[in-house]
């Protein structure tokens, strides 16, 4: 039985002519070659899988070549050219920096640059990962790099080049290696299906180009994957199973259903979509991407930007044409917002069944008619039920007084049983559904001050009770979001101006939602009638690290010299 060779390793190009999709590249290196105009030092840099190592390789064999052709290819005939086909070439180093990073490993390199080659002309060192060498063996490089014999040549290949010194990027010419596009790696995938005899279909083969993310050899470990998983005949359907990739053909259907919001037909298919093991987090990301996609095709200056076979590309056009502009560009906030909301919801599949709910009702009219408690008129239904839930206005009784107090803490009270749909155990709320269906005149109502005369002076001891005295008072009707602003601390900015920082943007929501009934409680209970109260999140700098009750004790034995007095005189000590 034959050696099994990886299709990676088999199908390497080994001159310049071979390499796939680096044209500029290589007519470039194949130029300084022919003119014989060679820097000392090359830095490759680009993604994984791109031909940077083997760029690399070509170019210091063909450097070395005694009798290089008018292209400037090597020859491969000479006895340099087989010494490096034979990988026993004593004029080409390569070092793997990720595992040989410390100065030593770049001392002993540097020694050998000292000999001059044998046979051939250069000697060419190849560091492969240079960004990962430590500092000090960079530095330990830098002074060979800037001045290293004539009959040496250093390449180095990176991934990233933004970890690489400035003093290094300074001495290197820089080549800039492109992702391979999905074209160009369908191309030579069928060049090796064709060389290894295994039957094809071209979209397994564009699935396996998608999947690969711009890089060639990915590409190829795929397809050795997929033609072991399908015995030699690479059909669309056994890559998708094999890659376990959810049919885009579930994509086009998802977005025609949504522009007909068609809800329980996409809730079936969703269902159908989950059944098969795919999670929800993976198929609004995949959505994401097609609605990108087609937003992409609608123009001509933008189909470019595609990165799919031209099959997939004319599917996308015929879709776009009939999707409007609004429509995906909602369509992507919505999935936008799904996504960041995911990772914190406890309900996952309802999030994502909700997601999917808003997209199919972006090009329904508010005015169709609807029976029943149909999900395609979700907000129709919240609005209906928001009229019946809503608090009647209280009826003031003839002859009877309430003293100001009664009337702001019935007024709180108000505040906090108005309905609030919402659904914050899995990250999502309907908040903004609900404000669009309140009257104009309940958005913008605000509560009266009613001792606008009053101009009492308060400190922040004074504020601090007060704030919590109204937390109290509203846990009596929600005590979630009593809790919450208990943990706030308001302070006094331009006397009486008042600023609360909220942490995070769900709770500042909240809180803005009662705003006008904070600033009028707050004016009664410090008996002045010109505060005014700011709420805003809190900025990172803002943000005070807890501390230890070690860390609390030794504060204050810092700031009051009368705590380590006391401790030590009563030998206290905290456990």
């Amino acid at each position: 039985m034959d050696e099994y060779i990886v299709s990676a390793r088999k199908y390497r190009p080994m001159t310049f002519s071979s390499v796939v999709g680096q044209e500029a590249l290589t007519t470039t290196l194949r130029n300084a070659v022919k003119s014989g105009k060679l820097a000392h030092a090359y830095l490759f840099c680009g993604p994984r899988g791109v031909g940077k190592t083997t760029c690399a390789r070509i170019f210091a064999k063909t450097i070395n070549c005694e009798n290089p052709d008018a292209e400037g290819e090597a020859c491969n005939e000479c006895e340099s050219c087989k010494a490096f086909n034979e990988n026993r070439s004593y004029n080409i180093f390569e070092l793997d920096a990720a595992s040989n990073n410390s100065v030593e490993n770049i001392k002993t390199l540097m020694e050998q640059t000292r000999i001059p080659p044998q046979v051939g002309h250069y000697k060419v060192f190849i560091i492969d990962e240079v960004h990962m060498l430590s500092t000090a063996a960079f530095n330990a490089f830098l002074k060979t790099l800037e001045e290293p014999p004539k009959h040496v040549i250093f390449i180095l290949a990176t991934t990233e080049k933004h970890k690489i010194l400035p003093t290094i990027l300074s001495r290197c010419q820089i080549y800039d290696f492109e992702r391979m596009t999905v074209q160009n790696i369908i191309n030579h995938l069928k060049e090796v299906a064709q060389c290894e005899n295994i039957q094809f279909e071209e979209p397994a083969l564009a699935m396996i180009a998608e999947k690969a993310d711009g890089g060639m050899r990915d590409a190829l470990s795929i397809f050795d994957q997929a033609a072991s998983f399908s015995q030699g005949n690479l059909t669309y359907q056994k890559v998708m199973e094999d890659l376990n990739v959810l049919d885009a053909e579930n994509y086009f259907r998802i977005i025609d259903l949504a522009l007909e919001n068609k809800v329980p037909e996409i809730m079936v298919l969703l269902n159908d979509i989950i059944g098969k093991g795919f999670d929800g987090a993976h198929l609004v990301n995949g959505l994401a991407g097609h609605v990108r996609n087609v937003l992409m095709a609608k123009d001509p200056q933008t189909i470019s930007l595609l990165e799919v076979s031209a099959q997939q590309q004319q599917k996308f056009q015929q879709q776009a044409q009939h999707a409007p502009t609004l429509f995906l560009y909602k369509a992507l906030q919505i999935m936008n917002r799904c996504d960041v909301e995911y990772r914190q919801s406890s309900n996952k599949r309802l999030l994502v069944e909700l997601t999917l709910i808003e997209i199919a009702q972006i090009t329904q009219k508010d005015d169709d008619p609807v029976a029943g408690r149909s999900p395609r008129r979700l907000k129709i239904l919240f609005k209906n039920i928001i009229e019946k839930v809503q608090p009647k206005p209280v009826q003031q009784v003839t002859g009877v007084s309430r003293t100001k107090t009664q009337k702001t803490e019935q007024l709180e009270q108000a505040q906090q049983v108005q309905p609030k749909l919402s659904l914050g155990t899995i990250g999502m709320s309907f908040k903004n559904v609900l404000n669009d269906n309140k009257p104009a005149q309940q958005q913008t109502l605000e509560p009266e001050i009613i001792n606008k005369d009053e101009d009492s002076h308060f400190t922040p001891q004074d504020l601090a009770t007060q704030w919590r005295a109204m937390c109290t008072r509203i846990a009596r009707t929600n005590a979630g979001l009593a809790q919450r602003m208990k943990n706030l601390t308001p302070r006094i900015t331009e006397y009486p101006n008042i600023e609360v920082l909220a942490e995070n943007k769900i709770l500042l929501e909240e809180i803005l939602s009662i705003k006008g009934r904070i600033r009028a409680t707050m004016a009664e209970y410090l008996h002045n009638g010109n505060i005014k109260v700011d709420f805003r999140l809190v900025l990172h700098d803002e943000i005070k690290p807890m501390l230890t009750p070690h860390q609390e004790l030794k504060k204050l034995k810092q700031n009051y010299k009368s705590v380590q007095t006391l401790i030590d005189s009563l030998d206290l000590d905290l456990v």
